[in-house]
Formats: structure tokens, sequence, C-alpha cells
């Protein structure tokens, strides 16, 4: 079982979590093309070791926080605050 740290909530099962991705930036909707928009919406790194990762506490605050997590390990450690989710 995994437990994720709430910034908000604390400590809680990963089952009330979803998964919101690597922390991208968003391409300029004005300016990028469809490469751009494929790299953004499909590729990720998927690297082995710590990586930092987006969760939404969908069963408690509904807020987006930022971790980071180590993929062989799962060992885990805090970013800090939000992750400028769509409630902030």
């Amino acid at each position: 079982m995994l437990l994720l740290e709430c910034p908000w909530c604390g400590g809680r099962n990963a089952s009330e979590f979803a998964y919101a991705g690597e922390p991208m930036p968003r391409p300029d909707p004005e300016s990028a093309g469809p490469a751009e928009w494929r790299g953004y919406l499909y590729l990720r790194a998927n690297r082995c070791g710590w990586t930092r990762e987006r969760w939404y506490h969908r069963a408690g605050c509904r807020r987006f926080f930022e971790i980071e997590r180590n993929t062989q390990t799962h060992e885990l450690r805090p970013v800090g605050g939000g992750a400028g989710g769509p409630d902030e």
C-alpha cells in the first residue's frame, strides 16, 4: 500500500488520489504545432529513480500538489505547497 502525504490533509492511502502526471509547462495554444502538443499530451520521461509527480486529492481536499517519488523504492519526499491546480 502506498501512502501519500497531502500537504493539507496529512497521510492518506493512495486510493484517495488521482495521478496527474509529471509537471510540464503547457504549450502556447497560439504557436504550438501538432508535434509539440503530441509531446505534451502523450510523451513522458518515465525515469528510473527520483521523479517529480503531480497528484490530485479527489477523496479529500480536492487540491493538486507535487511530490518527489523514487520509482524504484516508492520512497516519497515533499516538494512543498500546492502545485497551482484549478482550485488555487
